[in-house]
């Protein structure tokens, strides 16, 4: 393997792009229009132009994708993440034309891509799942004789993509009908298939991921367990390995749960099992994720392995260094920062970043894909990095969390960096008492607390508030900038705490 095109954008390709120059592999970037001054394509050896934005004229033209590797050279093509790195007929494409394929086999991705044949899949490898079908629902008639079956509340799911895309959770048998034509109408739209089934509703459990690793010579192991129970809409906010409700023992069971699964899926590469995890400790097999995760980091983290260059080493035929999964050492976070506005119902915002600050310091790792001057559109998916800390107790990870955040600032476009700080400041979050219903439930009261270093800001006002009026007082001289017409003295300080909602008196 001496060139790698990298069939992707943004962070990840950029994080591609550095595995690769370690590994003294050759990368070559592909852009579209608004990508052609991004760092990922600068950053790479070569770089190719494919098209306008959308995506469906750039990054998902996948024979134009072949074509420009076999152009340029390269002998291999890395998808990243989303785009088309879990279609099968682009694996076996690439494949067919004398391209190695970093990622699982074709067949592999064939068989997690469908939740339903996922399923099926586990059962026989004897993993365990949540009570449901493996086949797609006829009509509404199904539907309520099984979810009467399985007990309400029960959940109606699309068989293929993800996202939170086609779900849809009901709680009594009149309401299925027009869930099921909901669900099946945003399937089809998202994912041109409208393939529903139906599973029991795990009540409060939590979301926990395993990271499975394996090469072509028959060996997988599980590299521990990922918390990514902190959602808003299905949507991961905040990763964190490992997880608080998992021990040694069961990180162990989800562990030889998540390999089975993958080797009756004849998997090669990195992958992961995503689980429910409920209150008792039970664990159900969820779907596979058959590319590298975004949340990848913690995980390389807490285990000192780099996943990216192990998917690379895979793909030209390296056996894994270790045949025991590891136990993880210390703690770590991730959040995604994105380019939404969270005081306003987490709407995109567009615009040119005006200045990007950087957090640093010990134990602090920034995976972005932008830099002051770039511009954020509505092309693309709305993450423009990923902020991942690490540290040696979850306690001491959250609080270095909290400091990189305050140290992040990005001019230009709203983002959920303070959203963050709030969750970071939470008591449940720092108590770990959270399961994937936590944030909707508790996110009006996060989004209308302020967050810690608005209270600084706020207090630092009062303080000099009181100091400017102190110093009134002993002078008995009016401050430059009073008014003279009459009305009350008036200070910069007695402004700026007006315009902060603070009383001056």
């Amino acid at each position: 393997m001496r060139k790698v095109l990298i069939a992707n954008r943004g962070e990840i390709a950029l994080r591609i792009v550095r595995a690769c120059r370690e590994l003294g592999i050759r990368s070559v970037a592909v852009y579209s229009d608004p990508d052609a001054q991004a760092p990922h394509v600068r950053a790479a050896d070569e770089a190719v132009h494919i098209g306008p934005a959308p995506a469906t004229e750039s990054y998902l033209r996948g024979d134009h994708l072949i074509e420009v590797a076999k152009r340029v050279g390269a002998d291999a093509i890395h998808p990243g993440y989303g785009f088309l790195s879990e279609r099968e007929w682009f694996a076996k494409a690439v494949a067919d034309a004398g391209l190695i394929w970093i990622g699982p086999p074709a067949s592999a991705i064939a068989a997690m891509g469908s939740k339903t044949a996922a399923r099926t899949l586990a059962i026989k490898a004897g993993t365990p799942v949540v009570p449901g079908t493996t086949q797609a629902l006829k009509d509404a008639a199904e539907a309520e004789r099984l979810a009467t079956e399985f007990g309400f509340p029960v959940l109606l799911k699309a068989a293929a993509g993800g996202g939170g895309k086609g779900m849809r959770v009901v709680h009594e048998v009149g309401e299925i009908a027009n869930a099921l034509a909901s669900a099946q109408r945003e399937a089809k739209n998202a994912f041109g298939d409208d393939a529903v089934y139906i599973e029991k509703y795990i009540d409060g459990p939590r979301h926990v991921e395993i990271q499975v690793l394996a090469d072509s010579h028959g060996n997988c192991i599980a590299l521990g367990e990922r918390e990514c129970s902190i959602q808003r809409r299905h949507q991961k906010m905040v990763e964190e390995a490992p997880s608080v409700a998992v021990n040694p023992a069961l990180r162990k069971k989800m562990g030889d749960a998540a390999v089975a699964a993958a080797k009756a899926a004849g998997y090669v590469n990195a992958g992961t099992c995503e689980f429910l995890l409920d209150k008792n400790g039970s664990f159900y097999f969820l779907e596979m994720n058959t590319r590298i995760q975004v949340e990848h980091p913690v995980t390389e983290l807490v285990m000192g392995i780099d996943l990216v260059q192990w998917q690379l080493r895979i793909a030209r035929g390296e056996r894994l260094p270790f045949l025991e999964s590891p136990e993880p050492k210390g703690w770590a976070i991730e959040c995604r920062i994105t380019s939404e506005d969270p005081a306003n119902g987490f709407l995109p915002s567009t615009g040119r970043i005006t200045h990007l600050q950087l957090p640093a310091g010990p134990g602090v790792r920034w995976d972005g894909g932008i830099e002051a001057g770039s511009v954020v559109g509505l092309s693309y998916d709305p993450m423009l990095a990923k902020l991942i800390v690490y540290a040696p107790t979850r306690e001491a990870a959250i609080e270095r969390m909290e400091r990189a955040l305050q140290e992040l600032v990005i001019g230009g476009v709203e983002t959920s960096r303070e959203f963050h700080l709030r969750v970071m400041a939470d008591a449940e979050y720092r108590a770990g008492d959270v399961t994937i219903q936590w944030l909707e439930q508790r996110l009006p009261e996060i989004l209308s607390r302020k967050a810690p270093e608005e209270t600084l800001r706020a207090a630092v006002i009062a303080a000099a508030l009181i100091a400017d009026m102190d110093r009134r007082a002993r002078s008995g001289a009016s401050p430059a900038g009073a008014r003279n017409d009459g009305g009350a003295a008036r200070s910069a300080w007695s402004d700026l705490a007006r315009r902060e909602g603070l009383r001056d008196s």
